[in-house]
């Protein structure tokens, strides 16, 4: 009958578990990822690095873990995600291996190196939004990759534990500690991951895939959208603990407290900005983070006084940019049609990571050891912000929901 609601469809059955799989996938990833950026203070002293060096030696992962997505997002429309995971998972084990000997050898040129490779563990952002996506309807899935979004909580695990495994277990004990848990989450993955009904092999060459997904004008609103909010928790999550102990003067293992205080309250948002796209569309969403990130960049320019007030702010801070991402990867699961949400939503998380890895860079090269201030970085986070916004309010039409509304 006309005008009548058309029946529920029931959940494919192991859904929950695969969101999981995924999720702790990821998890394992972004922790190995982050490993050297963790590790900046140990690596400052014992390499005898200027803050500008610093800064280089912390980004490298995040160089190639942005580029490699394009490759491993397409990769995974053709191989499918248990395949990519298990990749990914296996191909971060002998970098991460070769920085702690780079480390134990004190070569700067080793562990920038390796951490270049090291990337590769930065990818599996690229594999898990297809792979979610096609276990989830349309309409739920904001919440689909939200929650699998959480998994950069990864970045958290690392600056909590990085240090203090450092402090108690030794540098290259901690190293094979992470490398051991790469290869039990790759075996989990293989042996209990399975491909969602509904997923087909898309076998298209890769190039040309790359070129349509280049062309398709959401991609490209995504991307700088995704930039802003993405980068700008990365570039946190990695040069955060050098900011505090120049700042605030906070030894390695309080600085990294704080700084997976900010990536949890990151996390935590990330699946609330999903769910809120799916129910509002993910407009207001966006716009809501990009007007919090503006004026809170501001607020951490002034340097506030205080364990409670600078620690608010920059909690407030990150659950700014977790609810901008969990908006705008609502946007992409909606909109990017089937069989080509893994090359879209890699270019779309690759320029995401690249947004990541600049601000680092400038906030080395910008430092006033004079006045202890990064103040050019954070007002130029400011600035971005607002062109962001401005540019979600002219050029991004409409909210998400309608388009959801007529796909589902």
């Amino acid at each position: 009958m006309a005008g009548s609601a058309a029946p529920a469809r029931p959940a494919p059955a192991g859904r929950t578990l695969n969101l999981v799989l995924a999720t702790s996938a990821s998890v394992v990833g972004f922790w190995a990822w982050n490993s050297v950026a963790t590790l900046g203070s140990f690596y400052t002293q014992n390499l005898h690095l200027n803050p500008a060096a610093t800064g280089v030696l912390v980004a490298m992962p995040v160089f190639v873990g942005s580029l490699g997505r394009i490759v491993v997002g397409t990769l995974t429309d053709k191989y499918g995600g248990r395949a990519m995971f298990t990749f990914v998972l296996l191909a971060s084990i002998l970098p991460i291996l070769l920085v702690s000997v780079g480390g134990l050898l004190s070569s700067f040129a080793l562990v920038l190196g390796a951490g270049l490779v090291l990337g590769v563990a930065g990818t599996v952002f690229a594999v898990g939004i297809p792979f979610v996506s096609a276990w989830y309807e349309p309409s739920r899935r904001g919440f689909a990759t939200g929650v699998f979004g959480a998994g950069m909580g990864g970045t958290a695990l690392a600056a909590f534990l990085n240090p203090r495994l450092v402090a108690g277990i030794g540098y290259f004990p901690t190293h094979l500690l992470i490398a051991g848990i790469l290869a039990a989450m790759a075996a989990l993955v293989w042996f209990l991951m399975k491909e969602s009904p509904g997923w087909t092999r898309n076998n298209a060459p890769v190039l040309p895939k790359l070129l349509d997904a280049a062309k398709t004008p959401v991609t490209w609103k995504m991307c700088f959208l995704y930039a802003v909010v993405f980068g700008g928790f990365v570039s946190f999550a990695t040069y955060l603990p050098t900011y505090l102990r120049d700042v605030y003067s906070f030894d390695p293992s309080g600085a990294g407290a704080r700084t997976a205080g900010f990536a949890l309250a990151a996390v935590l948002a990330r699946p609330i900005g999903g769910v809120l796209a799916d129910k509002f569309g993910s407009k207001p969403v966006v716009l809501a983070s990009l007007a919090g990130v503006a004026v809170l960049g501001w607020v951490v320019n002034l340097q506030p006084d205080g364990e409670v007030p600078a620690g608010l702010t920059f909690v407030a801070m990150a659950a700014a940019l977790g609810l901008g991402t969990g908006g705008v990867f609502a946007w992409v699961g909606v909109l990017a049609p089937p069989g080509k949400v893994g090359s879209i939503s890699g270019v779309v998380s690759a320029a995401g990571g690249l947004g990541g890895y600049f601000p680092p860079l400038v906030m080395g090269a910008t430092y006033d050891a004079a006045t202890r201030s990064y103040s050019i970085g954070l007002l130029l986070l400011v600035a971005t912000a607002l062109v962001a916004l401005a540019f979600t309010v002219l050029a991004v039409r409409g909210p998400s929901k309608t388009v959801q509304a007529v796909k589902a």
